[in-house]
């Protein structure tokens, strides 16, 4: 059986290779997307004072670590058993909002624009940011640049630094924001709409009026028909910052709506030995393998899933976006991998206008920002929307508040097991007997991963079982006198 191996694979966070296995007629046999790197927060936050962890725990990453500061500051909430005022939770969605936008920027320009702009079979020196800027000019640079540079300023004014914040804390924010800070990002907010306005309408040129693009997200070979997952407002809106977690399955019918700290009753987690990510199902489907279907419990969490788990945006813009999208691509459930590119777009307009909802209230420069805790910590879960799919913190101490088990729940670890249904299928379609393999071909393969703009950083906490190991005692000639392992 002959192996191709792409490694390591490329424009994503954190490690990775494919392994494709060719049976004897060349066509693929099997397909395992391996990660390797372990990173075991889960296991050494334990015995650590509970409030640490909202600064903790943005260190897993650098690429999203506002998501965990949230999460984990949530959960701290219900830990310590208290509400935040109304004025702490706006002053969280508008900085959430802030993020959100700035981070989709990031993955559609530099890690997944390059497949459309420049081209997926084009030579790989040029699919990168500056393949872009090559291909659509400074102009178009420059707007995506300061885009990022006005982001990370207000998460930087906000939550007081640019990466890893260290802003929340149990029952609200360390800081508010005063009357000259609200206009430089109620300004900077409609900057950020109309780029989110401009982006939709380059998608629209490069890629859905090119017919060899539209066939391709349209056709068969990146498709899945799981169940989806997303937060949802109390009108089923997508909601990045706080919600119930809704879950639709392939069908497009409800399956579970419930609040983060019910999570246990709907998502189980199981390994596989390939790999150091856990794989989540849901628990009252059961798991039946890598497929698709009604009888499956694989689901997504994925701007793709939160669209088809929603009814709607709770914007006026991303509504209209939001109904062409359906529109166009035939209705809902959408299962097109690659139309998880234009869902993340849709959000980018959603989070800019959310920003600027928030930042237009006349009580956001309030004083009352935080409510201190009194009662004895015990058990806490929270969760928010990570641009990668739903991410829950779960939190239980001792009288002390001195951590004593930790459970995380990430936007990729949720969609690993999609994840690797969709390198496969990919991997089947386009590897053929007789057909060469080239470069271009494998990156039409890694498409499939990339469309979940994967954090496998994030996503690995928690060693499934032992750690692999192989020891090799060999002589003076290099021939091997023994081996031992550990599986």
């Amino acid at each position: 059986m002959k192996r191709i191996s792409i490694d390591p694979i490329t424009r994503l966070e954190g490690h990775g290779k494919i392994d494709i296995f060719l049976n004897d007629e060349g066509d693929v046999a099997n397909v395992y997307l391996q990660i390797p790197e372990l990173r075991g927060f889960e296991q050494f936050c334990v015995g650590r004072p509970a409030e640490d962890m909202p600064n903790l725990t943005n260190r897993i990453c650098g690429v999203c670590p506002e998501a965990h500061h949230m999460a984990a500051t949530k959960a701290l909430d219900a830990l310590f058993h208290v509400d935040p005022p109304p004025l702490a939770k706006k002053l969280r969605e508008l900085f959430y909002s802030i993020f959100y936008a700035t981070d989709h920027t990031t993955h559609f320009y530099a890690l997944a624009g390059p497949d459309f702009v420049v081209g997926p079979t084009a030579p790989p020196a040029e699919r990168n940011i500056l393949g872009i800027v090559k291909k659509v000019g400074l102009d178009i640079a420059g707007k995506v640049l300061k885009m990022r540079r006005d982001g990370h300023h207000l998460i930087e004014m906000i939550g007081g630094r640019k990466v890893h914040p260290n802003w929340g804390l149990p029952g609200g924010v360390s800081h508010g924001i005063d009357e000259e800070q609200r206009k430089e990002i109620l300004q900077l907010g409609r900057d950020a709409v109309d780029f989110a306005k401009f982006s939709l309408q380059l998608f629209d040129d490069l890629v859905l009026k090119n017919t060899d693009y539209l066939n391709l997200i349209t056709g068969d070979v990146y498709v899945h028909r799981t169940y989806n997952m997303g937060t949802v407002d109390e009108n089923n809106h997508v909601n990045f910052y706080d919600g119930l977690i809704r879950v639709t399955g392939p069908d497009g019918k409800e399956h579970a709506t419930y609040p983060a700290a019910d999570y246990r009753q709907y998502i189980a987690e199981r390994v596989e030995p390939w790999s150091y990510l856990k794989f989540p199902y849901l628990k009252k489907v059961g798991w039946k393998g890598f497929v698709d279907g009604v009888d499956s419990g694989v689901y997504k969490a994925t701007p793709l899933a939160r669209l088809n788990a929603a009814d709607g945006m709770a914007t006026p813009l991303a509504q209209v976006e939001y109904e062409r999208f359906f529109d166009t691509l035939g209705g809902k459930p959408v299962d097109h991998t690659l139309a998880t590119h234009w869902a993340r777009l849709i959000e980018l307009l959603y989070a800019a206008e959310r920003w600027v909802e928030l930042a237009s209230d006349p009580e956001i420069t309030g004083k009352e920002y935080r409510v201190l805790p009194t009662e004895t910590p015990t058990e806490g879960a929270g969760s928010v929307e990570a641009p990668r799919g739903t991410l829950t913190h779960h939190y239980q101490t001792d009288e002390r508040g001195i951590l004593t088990k930790v459970n995380l729940v990430v936007g990729t670890t949720n969609n690993n097991a999609p994840i690797s249904m969709s390198v496969k299928r990919a991997a089947q379609a386009l590897i053929r007997k007789g057909k060469v393999v080239s470069e271009g071909l494998l990156n039409m393969v890694e498409m499939a991963f990339r469309a979940y703009d994967p954090c496998f950083g994030c996503a690995t906490h928690s060693l499934p079982g032992q750690m692999p190991l192989e020891v090799t005692l060999r002589d003076p000639q290099g021939r091997v006198v023994q081996r031992f392992s550990q599986t």
